[in-house]
């Protein structure tokens, strides 16, 4: 089973990107975000038509969190991160696919920081972390996608120096990442390339992507009822150039039917070093 992560930056504005790009790739379910559309303008029926089955949970102009499932209808088990009833983004969505349980996440961006816009990320994380943990506790199998807007490492950003008062890359953030991950989450990219600078996002700033100066920001965090199934990770960076590209690539993982029998392996790469 292959499942993606992608930050389309405008679901209907990119959607000729989108749909190329399920169409070569073929992923078997697929985690969007900041869809940029209220709930009744979402493609549907352009995505159905690319044999995708979908839910989403929309917002005007900001945010937007969708879930698809290719030649499937995936069962929508939650609908916004709990612990704040007045928190009204629209960041998280949740669904059943394959005997799988989706959480897809689009974490607050958190700039300006120190501020209100970084002590709200650091609030959510605090709450994803406290879901997570109850999700872990369920010993199933969860895959948690998205747009965590963070770098992890110092191997997830192109020159660290230049972000260390971001709020994608302060210690604090950086710290709640490590948290939600010691809770058990195998993060899928970092633990088959434990040592390579991969990124999947390029500003479109500066020529951010011809000088590969970019960040890594999409993570898909496995369970460990799940981890052992895991057989390649990678980023298929090459839709990042694109015309009319959203700044980020998907990043993608694949998952045998079953445990595998020997250490994963390094996944084939679709894409240009």
């Amino acid at each position: 089973m292959k499942i993606a992560t992608f930050n389309v930056n405008g679901v209907n504005g990119r959607l000729p990107v989108l749909l190329r790009w399920l169409q070569e790739a073929r992923p078997d379910v697929v985690c969007l975000q900041e869809l940029k559309a209220p709930q009744e303008k979402f493609p549907e029926a352009a995505i159905g038509k690319a044999g995708y089955g979908a839910v989403w949970h929309g917002q005007n102009s900001w945010n937007g969190v969708a879930i698809l499932a290719r030649g499937a209808q995936p069962i929508e088990t939650n609908r916004g991160l709990p612990g704040d009833p007045d928190d009204l983004h629209s960041r998280y969505i949740e669904a059943a696919i394959g005997g799988l349980l989706i959480g897809c996440l689009y974490l607050p961006n958190g700039n300006p920081a120190p501020g209100p816009k970084f002590d709200y990320k650091l609030r959510w994380f605090e709450r994803l972390t406290e879901y997570a943990a109850g999700l872990i506790a369920l010993d199933i199998p969860v895959v948690m996608a998205g747009d965590y807007n963070v770098m992890p490492t110092n191997l997830d950003v192109y020159k660290p120096e230049r972000w260390l008062d971001d709020a994608l890359f302060r210690p604090e953030v950086r710290a709640a990442y490590h948290r939600l991950v010691a809770q058990g989450w195998t993060d899928s990219l970092r633990k088959l390339h434990p040592d390579e600078r991969i990124y999947t996002f390029w500003d479109y700033f500066r020529n951010a992507y011809g000088r590969d100066a970019g960040l890594r920001l999409d993570h898909l965090l496995l369970s460990p009822a799940i981890a052992g199934r895991l057989v390649a990770a990678n980023v298929d960076r090459e839709v990042r150039g694109w015309e009319k590209a959203s700044d980020h690539a998907p990043a993608w993982i694949e998952l045998a039917d079953k445990p595998a029998s020997r250490q994963p392996g390094r996944s084939r790469r679709r894409t240009s070093p």
